[in-house]
């Protein structure tokens, strides 16, 4: 039971830590209709700034001065370059975010070399949060899901609530008229994809301490957060928020899992061959997240809840 609990609490935050990341992506394509390879980009950008600002000012100016730094860089790219390629079509914009992704990765690569860099956890939120028949659940986790959280409600209250969201959520479908209104849409443009990026960077920063801050982590992460995006739906955020929860449950309680697909054929009456017998769920997690995702384009080809286009 305290493994079972354990196990959850560590899906959970890390399915909150992938919305984290997948809900500046979908932000990005609800407003922009540009699927942002360089997304992971970002995050990985994060993560480096993050460690070094860390080192010099602390965990907590970090968490602030990075994504700051990468929204920054997010709302320069969409004005000159971005902006130029939209009008040309969506291939043109893809292909540009793509080659900023590369080129991201090799300034990451010139500026901190090659070696992975050592993010530790702060002092303030080391140690076990709690501790439940024998099996701890760390702070630092705990920590990220509130981040998390915090982060999901102060989108919502901003799309819901708030002027701002009001003009961005009317600009998803009817841009003309919010711009005869006199608001400046393309500046909402700018706004949507630096908050898109600084969510991205923000991510980044708290993922530091969990995993491996290295140039190839924005390939790891990048093909998980397409997974997300797609099988939640491209442009709902309701539906990231779900497909988060469902891979990072996923991937948790099979990683955990000493069960082999041997055992698992036996009970359906099934025999499989000695390699396979022997593969166990936990062997096989990183393969889930795409199992999921082709279950999900065979079953519902537009995602959880719906396309581009409709109310996040």
């Amino acid at each position: 039971m305290q493994a079972f609990l354990i196990d959850t609490l560590n899906g959970a935050s890390y399915g909150l830590l992938l919305f984290l990341l997948s809900a500046g992506l979908t932000l990005i394509f609800s407003m922009l209709g540009v699927l942002n390879f360089a997304h992971a980009s970002f995050y990985m950008l994060g993560a480096y700034l993050g460690v070094t600002l860390a080192g010099w000012f602390g965990f907590g100016w970090a968490l602030v001065l990075a994504p700051l730094a990468a929204g920054l860089a997010g709302a320069l790219f969409e004005v000159a370059l971005l902006r130029r390629a939209r009008p040309g079509g969506p291939l043109n914009a893809l292909l540009l975010t793509f080659g900023a992704a590369w080129a991201i990765g090799e300034i990451v690569k010139l500026v901190w070399g090659l070696q992975p860099l050592a993010a530790t956890v702060p002092a303030w939120l080391d140690g076990s949060l709690f501790t439940f028949g024998g099996a701890a659940f760390s702070r630092y986790r705990g920590f990220a899901m509130l981040m998390s959280a915090a982060m999901l409600l102060l989108i919502f209250v901003a799309l819901r609530v708030s002027q701002t969201g009001l003009v961005v959520r009317a600009a998803l479908t009817h841009a003309a008229a919010v711009e005869a209104l006199g608001h400046d849409v393309p500046r909402v443009r700018t706004l949507v994809f630096a908050l898109g990026t600084a969510l991205a960077a923000l991510a980044g920063v708290v993922a530091a301490p969990l995993f491996v801050v290295e140039p190839a982590m924005a390939e790891s992460v990048g093909s998980i957060v397409f997974v997300v995006v797609v099988t939640g739906g491209l442009g709902s955020l309701g539906g990231a928020f779900v497909a988060s929860l469902a891979v990072g449950f996923l991937q948790t309680f099979a990683v955990a899992s000493d069960v082999s697909f041997g055992a698992l054929a036996a009970r359906a009456g099934v025999t499989l061959a000695p390699a396979w017998s022997a593969l166990t769920l936990a062997q096989a997690a990183p393969l889930l997240p795409y199992l999921l995702l082709v279950a999900m384009l065979a079953v519902r080809p537009q995602g959880l809840f719906g396309r581009r286009g409709e109310d996040a």
